[in-house]
């Protein structure tokens, strides 16, 4: 049985992170402004998460982190979205926090000792190198073209990799790569750790996107013969695709998250702002055409976080969530944009302006449409599943 109350552990979480984020995190954001974010400013947010007891709430305890459950994990990250510095100050941003995760369940014990200790501490960040520009993988894994040719003990990489976050400055790299079939077949593929000083790896440059706040943009990742040790392998050779539903599935889930705080965050400007700008002689909420989009507002805010309390709870309770996280991110990718843009329409003139968040983040959630997998692909599996159902 599912229930929507909460507990006075996460009424307290809750409480934690809402106060950190006003208190702490807020007047950075508006001393900072719209600007890239850079590892400066994440360590300085890092370490006022870790006085206030806040930082990594989805890290095992053993690594540091707060060791909370996928539902707990739901309202942290919601309050910590509430500004859009808040999943770097409690490091539970992408691509960290997907990784992180992955590695705590596939990662054996060196290699959780010589990765996920030091990222889950904050101490170095990490990118997830999988998209490739065309004629690789992007929506369609099966087109990868980066491939790992065994020689001796080692692979040797070569390929190129896009869109990839928080490449530059990434202490390293986990690198998907597809190998010819010991079997025969079609290619396999495998997930690779590398140091990003690894001979033969170049960031060759960030790629201009409409975001600001993911550490270290989203670069360009040359890999040309790029020697890594089969010891290096995460988890076992070919099964790179099954460890990346490992990490997609709860990853899409709290992006949905942290979105859901900024998107709640772009409402309650909106809504203040309707309450005190007047127009024809009466506040711009006591027009019904503004009332009905700040009342639209309110009712996806709600579907949103129960489609998000949902799955959470399906995955706390063993189910592999794909099919539904999978949903939920159609859903609130596609609401949480409605509701930034609503918000935008009702301030008019200052909701294009930096003067205050709202314009930022109506930019910004728009990509997570997009990543993650797009709406369209995700309908398009639905609509195959339905029809072997």
């Amino acid at each position: 049985m599912i229930d929507f109350s909460m507990t006075l552990r996460q009424s307290e979480i809750k409480a934690q992170v809402e106060t950190f984020i006003a208190d702490k995190v807020i007047p950075i954001e508006q001393a900072f402004g719209p600007n890239q974010v850079d590892d400066k400013l994440r360590i300085e947010l890092n370490a006022l998460a870790k006085q206030a007891g806040v930082f990594a709430p989805h890290v095992p305890k053993e690594f540091g982190g707060m060791g909370l459950n996928h539902i707990d994990i739901s309202i942290a990250f919601e309050a910590a979205g509430y500004s859009l510095l808040g999943p770097i100050a409690m490091h539970c941003a992408a691509p960290d926090e997907g990784n992180m995760n992955m590695l705590a369940q596939v990662a054996n014990e060196a290699q959780k000792e010589r990765f996920l200790r030091p990222l889950a501490n904050g101490d170095m960040r990490s990118a997830f190198a999988m998209t490739e520009p065309q004629p690789g993988a992007g929506s369609d894994p099966s087109l990868m073209a980066t491939m790992a040719v065994k020689d001796g003990d080692d692979y040797i990489i070569n390929g190129q990799k896009w869109l990839i976050t928080g490449a530059d400055g990434a202490g390293f790299f986990i690198i998907m790569a597809a190998s010819p079939n010991p079997d025969g077949g079609r290619n396999v593929a495998t997930m690779f750790f590398a140091d990003a000083n690894t001979p033969g790896i170049e960031v060759e440059r960030h790629v201009p996107t409409t975001d600001r706040t993911f550490t270290g943009g989203h670069g360009v990742v040359n890999f040309k013969d790029v020697r890594i040790p089969a010891s290096d392998i995460l988890g076992e050779f070919g099964k790179g695709f099954q460890y990346a539903q490992v990490r997609l599935a709860p990853a899409r889930l709290t992006h949905c998250m942290r979105w859901l705080g900024a998107a709640k965050r772009t409402h309650d400007i909106a809504l203040a702002y309707a309450k005190q700008r007047t127009a024809f002689s009466k506040p711009l909420i006591d027009h019904e055409g503004v009332g009905y989009m700040l009342a639209d507002n309110e009712i996806d805010l709600h579907q949103c976080r129960m489609a998000i309390w949902h799955s959470a709870w399906l995955l706390d309770n063993g189910d592999e969530g794909g099919r539904t996280s999978s949903m939920t991110k159609v859903l609130c990718s596609e609401l949480l944009d409605r509701i930034a843009d609503r918000s935008q329409q009702i301030m008019g003139g200052m909701g294009v302006t930096h003067d205050t968040v709202v314009a930022q983040i109506a930019t910004e959630v728009r990509a997570f449409r997009i990543y993650d997998g797009p709406s369209e692909v995700h309908r398009w599996s639905l609509a195959k599943k339905l029809a072997r159902d």
